[in-house]
């Protein structure tokens, strides 16, 4: 009898709960942990981030990092955590070890070294985004990628906050 009441007490608030955190961590936040280091120094290998998946309510920026699926060889998809560089009708350009968007030399402040590589000016097409990593000499990514822009449709969150490891938890520029 003692243990119908504790399960009758207990079941409830437990299923409650897992639902809860599915369609939370379906629809609204994620955690994700980085599996590269195309964003060193400032996001290194095993951090630990949270994205925000609520896309329709999200305006993205220059300098966001977002988490997206891609198939940048045209073959697998594979999840990236980048930086966002390129809206669509944004005119992308490095030259001279810096990047140039829509003509304006561009201030990356988050970058420890200059790009030691340049790229031919590209448009960034409606309902696509342009996406490079911070380690920009190591990062296999647009730049390098033979599909370089992400559709809008392969947005997966926007990066909040870095809460792994502890000492370095908080929001992320």
């Amino acid at each position: 009898m003692r243990m119908k009441a504790i399960l009758k007490e207990w079941i409830p608030p437990l299923a409650i709960a897992i639902v809860l955190s599915v369609l939370i961590q379906t629809y609204v936040a994620q955690a994700v942990k980085v599996p590269s280091g195309s964003m060193e120094p400032n996001i290194n290998i095993g951090d630990r981030l949270v994205m925000e998946k609520l896309l329709k309510f999200t305006d993205f920026e220059h300098g966001d990092i977002v988490v997206f699926n891609h198939a940048a060889e045209n073959k697998e998809t594979v999840r990236y955590v980048k930086r966002l560089i390129g809206l669509p009708g944004d005119t992308i350009e490095i030259k001279d070890g810096a990047l140039y968007r829509n003509g304006e030399k561009t201030n990356e402040p988050y970058l420890d070294v200059k790009m030691a590589y340049a790229f031919e000016k590209i448009t960034v097409p409606d309902g696509k985004y342009f996406f490079l990593g911070d380690n920009r000499n190591q990062s296999y990514d647009a730049h390098l990628w033979p599909n370089r822009f992400v559709d809008e449709s392969e947005l997966v969150g926007k990066v909040l906050f870095r809460f792994y490891p502890f000492q370095h938890a908080g929001p992320l520029s």
